[in-house]
């Protein structure tokens, strides 16, 4: 029954945002990659929005329901038929009237299966794309036959750019530059690589009061150099994010010292190494959204990195939806860990092999712990939050690692707005 009401949901949503774009003709800016869709779409309206009218995507709204409720400006309501029925009044107030609408969206476009974004660009011609990166190991390789088979999927969405719309790639990733080659679009290149058009140099964590408060790093562009500050926030996803976003500004002809300061004002996504303040003087880096082989590599090179006088604690949970990857995975992530942090919890069946991977890289036995899910976790967990320690906290959305940090918080009362995954939909779960 789910099912049914979804798909039929899904096809009166898509029906009234095609009409919306035909009516007000915004521009578009599409995000896809397997990793960083989310943090670099942020960081592309913060830059934009300080120039233009813009909209983005919520959250990770990148699907066949989520890209519609983006254009039409409308939240998503679940299962609740009443919320629904509001979203399409919505769609044809906005269709009957005049309304406000933006001059630009910012739009996350993902694919969990095959032909998710081909049918998307069946009726969505963006002026801009954004190729982040392709993990060797993608996230949401399921229903694929292989990771080939991922990267041509989002392929459709370069392919349907406008003729005179500029195509924005990392020039880190072999195979975006393999789609960038093969475009006839005008380009812009990001990337620590001295081949780009933007190339990002000199990231180094800044302290405050001795512990982590953000990164700082400088960007090149032709015959300027600007420092970019990133605050509450670690992670080589956000300098990705951040030349992305400033590219998508010099495609649009804005002033790239006042692309950077906009970035000041960058609030980056919930959940996404994040910087939060935890019990007892210590301190949290919440990257709890979501994981992947890729992702929890930077996370633990970051924690590698981070300068504390007290312990690093890694609580990591299971990596979802690797398919016949997933022990491998798992495994590696775990030797990672080892040379990353003094400390390794797991949490969950499959990261028991992150254990076995620690072990293999010589990491003290005495020093993991294993637990089969966030409940289980959570009292142990506490007992880590002690001054000087850092505590990265990461694992698939599924396993609600979210509510170990709360658990974690030196205020967990402030976890609604820090934190992700509070909506009342996801508490019943």
């Amino acid at each position: 029954m789910k099912s049914i009401f979804k798909k039929t949901i899904s096809s009166i949503i898509e029906w009234q945002a095609r009409l919306i774009l035909k009516k007000y003709r915004p521009k578009i800016i599409a995000v896809t990659g397997s990793v960083g869709k989310t943090s670099t779409k942020d960081a592309i309206f913060s830059v934009m929005s300080q120039f233009f009218h813009v909209r983005k995507s919520e959250k990770s709204f990148n699907s066949d329901i989520g890209i519609p409720l983006t254009i039409m400006g409308c939240p998503n309501a679940w299962y609740d038929p009443i919320l629904w029925l509001k979203n399409i009044i919505a769609g044809f107030s906005a269709l009957l009237f005049h309304v406000y609408y933006p001059e630009w969206l910012v739009l996350e476009v993902g694919a969990d299966r095959p032909n998710d974004i081909k049918n998307v660009t069946k009726w969505l011609k963006p002026d801009v794309v954004v190729l982040t990166a392709f993990a060797k190991v993608p996230v949401h390789i399921e229903f694929f036959k292989n990771r080939d088979a991922v990267i041509r999927e989002k392929k459709y969405l370069a392919d349907a750019l406008k003729h005179d719309g500029t195509l924005v790639v990392n020039g880190d990733d072999d195979d975006v530059m393999k789609i960038k080659d093969g475009s006839k679009n005008t380009s812009i290149v990001y990337g620590k690589s001295g081949m780009a058009d933007l190339v990002a140099s000199d990231e180094q964590i800044y302290y405050e009061n001795g512990k982590p408060a953000g990164m700082t790093f400088k960007v090149k562009y032709e015959n300027n150099i600007v420092p970019i500050v990133i605050k509450g926030s670690l992670g080589m996803q956000n300098i990705y994010a951040s030349l992305a976003a400033l590219a998508v500004g010099l495609s649009q002809q804005v002033n790239l010292v006042k692309a950077g300061e906009a970035l000041l004002e960058h609030e980056t996504p919930k959940g996404r190494m994040r910087i939060i303040p935890g019990a007892r003087d210590s301190v949290i880096i919440d990257d709890t959204y979501n994981s992947s082989p890729v992702a929890a590599a930077s996370a633990l090179s970051t924690l590698k990195d981070i300068k504390t006088k007290g312990k690093k604690i890694a609580i990591l949970g299971d990596m979802m939806e690797l398919g016949k990857h997933s022990i491998e995975e798992h495994y590696e992530t775990g030797k990672l860990a080892a040379a990353s942090c003094d400390v390794l919890a797991t949490v969950g069946i499959r990261s028991r092999k992150m254990a076995e991977g620690a072990l293999d890289a010589g990491f003290d036995d005495a020093h993991i712990m294993q637990f089969d899910d966030w409940a289980e976790a959570i009292q142990s967990a506490q007992e880590f939050a002690q001054k000087g320690n850092v505590i990265l906290v990461k694992g698939s959305q599924s396993m609600r690692m979210e509510k170990i940090v709360e658990a974690l918080m030196a205020e967990p009362e402030k976890a609604g707005e820090l934190l992700v995954r509070q909506d009342g939909e996801w508490k019943k779960k």
